[in-house]
């Protein structure tokens, strides 16, 4: 499995949808950001400010993350890891 290091923090995390399909979003204020290795297979998307990654229970996490795209996808490209 491949990680790639990064500093985030929890914006929202979606818990499903109601009845009428409304998605159920919790947010997050003021977080502290925190150093994770994050699997890389929990990628669904990277943002210019957030990655959007599989959680448990089928719920989706979006963290926010320091740095910027740009230097994401370098060091994506630098593994191999992206397809440009």
């Amino acid at each position: 499995m491949k990680y790639i290091a990064l500093r985030v923090r929890t914006a929202m995390l979606m818990h499903g949808y109601t009845a009428d399909n409304q998605e159920i979003i919790e947010e997050f204020h003021d977080e502290a950001f925190m150093e994770k290795l994050i699997a890389i297979e929990r990628i669904q998307s990277i943002t210019e400010k957030y990655l959007l990654v599989n959680s448990s229970h089928d719920r989706v996490m979006y963290w926010e993350y320091e740095g910027d795209l740009n230097s994401i996808a370098q060091r994506l490209n630098s593994a191999g890891l992206l397809i440009a």
